[in-house]
């Protein structure tokens, strides 16, 4: 046909009135019983598919949460056990004098707190990946972006990740606790409170220091194993070493066998012997293993019984600069004579008391 054709009769076909178009098409009964029929025949053909997802999931959710519940009781059951263990250690035994209460509770509670933590989140986490496969969701893409999120978060927050990491090995490792006197590196005191992130001393003025975990390269604890209490004695070197010894030897063995010091002390004092070897003076050394962190107390205590016992038995404790020759007194005539050698050399603050004193009236 041509084109002509083609519009000839294009135009001479009725065209439809505006009502005609406009009116909408009205479903009849039968359009409606077949839909139902469609969605329902839909239904039976996935309801089994469904009923075995939500079982699936209602599975791994129960079977998840009753895991979590056990772990965790678990844990707690264990840092019960470890504390009553720590608890019936005799009290003379080297640990149960260095784990107080304050501090086993602060460290279990940590040590649960992360074991806890630690195994929710491997757990929870488990069930939502599970949960997610078994809608048929790809996990791959998932994975990556919560890598890339995770590698992000870490590098941007790496200071509070090295914090908390430091913190967990520290208390893991039982590195310093509560009541414990240590050297921090940047801070020095007593322990108060330990923490995944940060640890809190008190200083020797009473000040308290927050020192982040991650900042720690170093820890020198004062308070495990035992202290040493060294006093340095210096006498004449006219002295006879003997006898010197022997007066010693008396001062340990008395202090060892009174309270509270023979509680302090965790071995017999000991004379070393001789330290340093003068003109005009030696020193003798004398050490003690103590009680963490009364090392002080002690070597108070041996300086002032060596002090009395030296004074009864007329031993000269001497210091250690030399002393000066003794010299005959100074004649006062001599002293007054000597300034008119160096001609007037009365000082400026007697010229002036001169000077400002009032001057008297001559009496009659």
């Amino acid at each position: 046909m041509s084109l002509s054709a083609a519009l000839t009769a294009a135009a001479s076909s009725p065209s439809p009135s505006p009502s005609e178009s406009t009116a909408p098409t009205v479903p009849t009964f039968q359009d409606a019983q077949e839909s139902a029929t469609n969605a329902a025949s839909w239904v039976e053909q996935n309801w089994s598919t469904w009923l075995a997802i939500g079982l699936r999931v209602l599975l791994i959710l129960v079977v998840a949460a009753v895991l979590r519940v056990v772990v965790r009781r678990a844990i707690t059951k264990l840092i019960d056990r470890m504390n009553r263990t720590v608890q019936a250690v005799d009290g003379t035994a080297l640990s149960g004098l260095l784990v107080n209460v304050e501090r086993r509770r602060q460290r279990s509670q940590a040590i649960g707190s992360v074991l806890r933590s630690v195994a929710s989140f491997l757990i929870l986490g488990t069930a939502a990946l599970m949960v997610l496969s078994t809608f048929q969701i790809n996990l791959a893409p998932l994975l990556a972006s919560a890598g890339v999120a995770g590698v992000a978060i870490g590098f941007g927050a790496r200071n509070l990740v090295t914090d908390f990491l430091s913190g967990v090995f520290m208390i893991l490792e039982d590195q310093y606790g509560v009541g414990d006197q240590i050297d921090a590196g940047v801070a020095t005191g007593e322990v108060i409170e330990v923490g995944l992130r940060v640890t809190k001393l008190r200083g020797a003025d009473g000040e308290i220091w927050y020192v982040r975990n991650g900042e720690v390269k170093r820890i020198g604890n004062l308070s495990q194993g035992w202290a040493t209490a060294g006093v340095d004695v210096t006498v004449r070197p006219t002295e006879d070493l003997d006898r010197v010894k022997a007066t010693l030897d008396e001062i340990a063995e008395r202090m060892g066998k009174e309270e509270p010091w023979n509680e302090l002390l965790w071995g017999p004092i000991e004379v070393l012997g001789l330290d340093s070897v003068l003109v005009d003076s030696m020193t003798i050394r004398v050490s003690a293993k103590t009680m963490p962190g009364k090392s002080l107390s002690v070597e108070r205590e041996l300086r002032w019984r060596i002090k009395r016992a030296f004074d009864a038995a007329d031993i000269r404790i001497v210091g250690g600069e030399p002393t000066a020759p003794e010299s005959t007194p100074p004649d006062p005539t001599a002293a007054m004579a000597a300034p008119s050698a160096f001609g007037n050399t009365a000082s400026p603050q007697s010229e002036a008391a001169t000077a400002i004193a009032p001057q008297r009236p001559p009496t009659k």
